[in-house]
């Protein structure tokens, strides 16, 4: 960053090839974070190929798990060392607060601390097939080099994911943040090269899609894709890799509904449903693929609980995410503000109702940043754009229903199915409809809240695979059957006669 070299292929530190540059814009208040290097293509098939030679060279691969556990912890421990410098990285890049920020670094720390504790227990699948002189074990194996392409709204968090699983696994990677929102990822390669991870293990190229993707995505030297972003990009890296036959799994987002019904009570219980219904949706400014962007509330109590939220949506303090004041930041970019506006813009002319937001703050001090308002529309259903659209912004839509069936029907009306909320004082009528929604993980009672240990990903096109949990790290892994014959024995099977 601001002169040195940015990019980290074969265990080395480098410019561009072609002395290529981009700005990072801090969205707060437009101006320039940092100056890092962009890579080429050329550039992007080094790394791939430096991540395909460690790996095939044997050295890393063949470390045990319990040296890779020790490098994890390792990790994790130099996480929390530097969470302050991290956290700062991290507001600047997306305007997110520095309270999110050094949530998220924790959240980091706690993805390493568990593939650490999982690879360290791992253990072969050992069959009896009824021979007592066979050994029968099923053994997990790295998959290969991993090309991991991470999002713009939680950089290092979603890297995370990704890298923990694959070193832990023992596979080799090229990384891609975002070109939007590199600098944390870039400051967490050094911390991994400062852990010990040798050279050629873990890659870093930073560049736009349109630039990188083809050499990362359309590689035969690849073995698995990791990709969290938008569909149509995803669909397009499926394609791609399918011509190689290369595992891909990809999470692209979510329109994300949240089940409010009549039942929730009164005083806290009715104050813990508007205030999560609040963060769910307007948290980091809606930038959230898993932010509950449609409010589906039971018709009886919808006048009251709309007037609630906006009431409290109108107090929410925007601000710079450096300024401990403020309860939100900006939006990552102007191009993303005009994106988001666009969306305001078709529901109103759609016919919903804007009952608050819809525009850009008119206070001075914010007018040099990328941000907007917390924008509510009643009285949407689902012919509307807004409603069946990924907006990624700070949007709530609010549909209503009169009966159960209709509330399970509404929340499955979606292409996407990443996450859901569900708030009832109904333990049974609960258990129903989180059984019955469609949606990779349903909140009861709660929302946004995840755990390392389990499984984090979507139905329909909200992607395949799973991210987190042992499955997180199953993703990174090939399955080996090893039959061993300890006591061989003729077949007998052609007589020779």
């Amino acid at each position: 960053m601001n002169g040195e070299p940015d990019l980290y292929v074969g265990g080395q530190w480098r410019h561009a090839s072609d002395g290529g540059t981009r700005e990072s814009i801090n969205p707060a208040d437009g101006s320039v974070a940092a100056v890092v290097d962009e890579a080429t293509d050329a550039d992007a098939r080094e790394a791939v190929s430096a991540a395909r030679a460690a790996f095939d060279d044997g050295a890393w691969r063949a470390t045990t798990a319990a040296e890779r556990s020790i490098l994890l912890d390792r990790i994790a421990d130099i996480l929390q060392r530097d969470k302050e410098s991290l956290s700062v990285l991290e507001t600047r890049d997306t305007g997110k607060t520095l309270v999110e920020s050094r949530i998220d670094i924790d959240d980091v720390t706690s993805v390493f601390r568990y593939y650490a504790k999982l690879v360290g227990v791992e253990a072969d699948r050992v069959i009896d097939v009824g021979d007592p002189a066979v050994i029968s074990r099923v053994v997990r194996e790295p998959i290969g080099v991993c090309v991991l392409i991470a999002p713009w709204n939680y950089p290092l968090l979603q890297m995370s994911w990704k890298i923990a699983p694959a070193l832990g696994a023992g596979c080799t990677m090229v990384a891609k943040p975002s070109e939007v929102t590199p600098l944390s990822t870039i400051a967490f390669v050094h911390l991994l090269e400062e852990a010990g991870v040798p050279g050629g293990v873990v890659n870093l190229v930073q560049g736009s899609g349109a630039a990188l993707g083809a050499a990362l995505t359309d590689n035969p030297d690849v073995d698995f894709i990791s990709f969290t972003g938008g569909l149509a990009t995803g669909r397009t890296i499926s394609k791609v890799a399918a011509e190689h036959v290369t595992k891909v799994a990809v999470e692209l987002g979510g329109k994300n509904p949240h089940i409010v019904f009549a039942d929730i009570g009164t005083g806290d219980a009715w104050d813990a449903s508007v205030d999560q219904v609040l963060t769910g949706v307007f948290l980091h400014s809606g930038q959230v693929c898993s932010a509950g962007t449609r409010l589906i509330v039971e018709e009886s109590i919808a006048d009251d609980f709309v007037a609630e939220l906006v009431t409290r949506a109108e107090k929410i303090r925007m601000g710079d995410g450096m300024d401990a004041a403020s309860e939100t930041g900006p939006l990552v970019s102007e191009q993303h503000r005009a994106k988001v506006e666009g969306h305001v813009a078709s529901a109103i002319s759609e016919g919903a109702k804007l009952v608050t937001g819809g525009s850009r703050p008119s206070d001075a001090t914010l007018e040099k940043g990328s941000f907007y308002l917390p924008t509510i529309f009643d009285r949407c259903d689902r012919s509307m754009g807004i409603v069946r659209e990924e907006t990624f912004g700070p949007i709530l839509t609010v549909e209503r229903f009169t009966e159960e069936a209709e509330a399970i029907s509404l929340g499955n009306d979606t292409e996407y199915g990443l996450a859901a909320g569900v708030r009832t004082s109904d333990p049974a009528r609960g258990e129903r409809v989180v059984r019955a929604l469609r949606h990779g993980t349903v909140w009861l009672n709660d929302f946004g809240y995840y755990t390392a240990a389990a499984e984090w990903g979507g139905f329909g096109k909200s992607g395949n695979g799973r991210e987190l949990g042992p499955t997180g790290l199953a993703e990174y892994q090939e399955l080996k059957h090893i039959w061993h014959n300890t006591a061989p024995k003729p077949a007998g099977w052609f007589k020779g006669e």
